[in-house]
């Protein structure tokens, strides 16, 4: 059984409602279709429902119990703005100012998620990076002690020898182009608290580099080994069951018989399930070329840092991912209270 297939068995156990602003997107309408046909939930896309509809009709796509909401006329528009007024942020915008920034699908879609209408929010396959991102950094609360937003891909390889039955985790691989020692820590724990609820297993957490355990003294390595050190501190004052180890190359995070000889002590190389990148350069570039030159089914980007379970999708997202990435926001959802806990969001 493919991992996701497992996610789907989950999920139909515990339905959940997930949102998508691109609502005139032929992909994303095929993947809501089927999202309810799977029995997964109640999906709900965004637009002028002329247009929606007319794409429906185009791309020969049924949209029988597939939410549809126009922000233009949605009913609950005036309590939306009423919300968004209060917020500093808008408040010297004007009723009109604020009004024309609600009706945009991509903020009515971080409203509606901020505010308990939704379980999750899959966006990116329409727009540009900066565009999609924005109103989930502005409008969606990030968690407790978290400063900066980041994400990271879920990979099902092929090959079933590496992660767990071929299941790994990549992060960061599309938001922080040089993250700090903080930031790499933050990923980290984040990341593996992801893997845990996904696969059920202990996260193991390589923080990869072109060095491997001082064998360079240049700065770069450096940098990932503090942040590894860093992250060993937060999960152990946070009381999570997770191992994290580095600064370590990809082949030593991977390759038993290779780590005994360069990290012998450590309880990750040869056994990572989840890879730390140090920059977004190495973390795009390397999850590109396992999706392609490899052959991996990836789901992504989960993002990490929010209060609620979002992703940003790459524009060249199928049908499949798509379908594929909101579930895994519906199984996040399930346990995201348990997992953090916060106050009511008024």
């Amino acid at each position: 059984m493919k991992f996701i297939e497992s996610v789907f068995q989950k999920l139909r156990r515990h339905p959940k409602r997930i949102v998508f602003p691109d609502g005139t997107e032929p992909r994303v309408l095929r993947a809501a279709a089927r999202f309810v046909r799977l029995q997964l939930g109640a999906p709900i896309v965004l637009g002028d429902r002329r247009e929606i509809e007319r794409a429906a009709l185009e791309h020969k796509v049924d949209l029988d119990h597939v939410g549809i909401i126009d922000p233009e006329h949605a009913t609950d528009l005036p309590l939306m703005l009423e919300r968004l007024e209060k917020l500093s942020r808008y408040r010297n915008l004007g009723a009109s100012g604020i009004r024309e920034i609600l009706v945009r699908p991509g903020y009515f879609a971080a409203m509606m998620l901020q505010y308990g209408q939704v379980d999750g929010l899959v966006t990116g396959a329409g727009g540009a990076k900066s565009s999609t991102l924005r109103p989930l950094i502005q409008l969606v609360k990030p968690l407790p002690g978290v400063t900066s937003i980041s994400s990271c891909m879920m990979l099902d390889l092929s090959n079933k020898r590496y992660g767990e039955r071929g299941v790994m985790f990549f992060a960061d691989c599309a938001v922080i182009p040089q993250p700090t020692v903080e930031q790499l820590a933050s990923i980290a724990v984040q990341t593996g608290v992801i893997c845990r609820q996904m696969t059920g297993n202990k996260p193991r957490i390589a923080m990869l580099s072109f060095s491997t355990k001082g064998s360079s003294s240049l700065e770069s390595p450096a940098r990932v080994a503090a942040a590894a050190a860093l992250a060993n501190q937060r999960v152990k004052d946070l009381g999570i069951e997770m191992e994290i180890d580095g600064e370590m190359q990809a082949d030593t995070a991977l390759l038993p018989d290779l780590a005994g000889v360069k990290a012998p002590n450590s309880l990750v190389a040869g056994r990572a399930n989840v890879l730390v990148f140090p920059d977004l350069n190495s973390g795009n570039i390397g999850v590109k070329l396992v999706q392609y030159l490899a052959g991996a089914e990836s789901y992504g980007q989960l993002l990490l840092g929010l209060a609620k379970p979002c992703a940003d999708l790459p524009r060249g997202a199928t049908e499949d991912d798509i379908l594929g990435v909101a579930a895994i926001l519906g199984l996040q959802a399930i346990e995201y209270r348990k997992l953090y806990p916060l106050e009511e969001h008024v």
